[in-house]
């Protein structure tokens, strides 16, 4: 019987297979990263409100630092937030410029401190991003209220953006124009019953019920839109029957009084002008020249 000239332990070709196969792994994800030990941004999402617009990412870095780059779909790639460690980068004052154009971005990863790294970057690319149909409504303001007899005049502060034509930056109403609505809720203060009212200016008129206390609020809307149609409701403001009658009873006292004013006025002038005429007969009686 021939004497063997080697051995094979079991399971020592799947340990091998392992090997093998964890290294081709490694191997391909260094040469896909440029480097070992970066990671590459994930879950990259716009936050844009009224235009203001920040990219936002993760994770947060540890050996590594980002730089964002942004281009629209005809245009080239802009570099912004050089080597940030941050996660955030705002991007407003690019897509102000056009906020029509469609927009991507992208996050580069590259080593820290990395002197003269020639490797390519790792980069993770955005979500398309349109500011004129993306950008979320900020929350309204009320301007200014009045209420009058039947009528209730409410005004909204028409927003300011950071959008500039010729020079000027452009409110929310002139950028939208009409694709721009407001809405206006507004109740009896002692009921729970809404009513509303819709306007493609920033400006309502409603009729109400006379010596009636009213609360309202408002909110911006684009019914064009298929996501991101409306704003956050402004908050509630109420008119005042008790200043409403203030007002009321105080013009009321203010004309009594310049009426009454007038009155004394004419009365004094007309007392002091018979005192004058009276003065001036008794003096041309009593005078040696006059004819007898």
């Amino acid at each position: 019987m021939g004497t063997p000239t080697g051995f094979w332990l079991p399971g020592t070709e799947t340990a091998v297979s392992r090997t093998l196969l964890l290294g081709w792994v490694l191997v391909q994800v260094a040469g896909a990263s440029g480097t070992t030990g970066v990671v590459a941004a994930y879950n990259l999402t716009w936050k844009s409100t009224n235009f203001k617009t920040i990219l936002e990412w993760e994770p947060k870095p540890i050996n590594h630092v980002y730089t964002v780059q942004i281009s629209h779909r005809l245009g080239n790639w802009k570099s912004k937030c050089y080597s940030t460690t941050e996660t955030e980068c705002d991007l407003t004052d690019e897509i102000v410029k056009d906020v029509k154009q469609t927009y991507s971005a992208r996050v580069l990863v590259m080593p820290a401190n990395a002197t003269g790294y020639a490797g390519e970057p790792v980069y993770t690319k955005s979500p398309e991003f349109t500011p004129y149909l993306d950008t979320s409504l900020g929350q309204p303001t009320i301007q200014s209220f009045e209420q009058v007899g039947t009528k209730l005049n409410v005004v909204v502060q028409d927003s300011r953006t950071l959008v500039k034509a010729n020079g000027t930056f452009l409110s929310l109403q002139d950028v939208f124009g009409k694709d721009l609505n407001y809405i206006l809720y507004y109740w009896k203060s002692s009921s729970t019953g809404k009513k509303t009212a819709k306007s493609n200016t920033n400006e309502f008129l409603v009729d109400v019920d006379k010596g009636e206390n009213y609360c309202f609020n408002v909110q911006a809307v684009i019914p064009s839109r298929k996501v991101n149609q409306k704003s956050p409701e402004s908050p509630i403001e109420c008119t005042s029957r008790e200043t409403s009658l203030f007002k009321d009873k105080f013009f009321i006292i203010g004309a009594a009084v310049l009426v009454a004013i007038v009155f004394i006025t004419t009365l004094s002038l007309c007392l002091c002008y018979c005192r004058k005429a009276r003065a001036r007969r008794s003096n041309e009686k009593s005078s040696p020249f006059s004819v007898a």
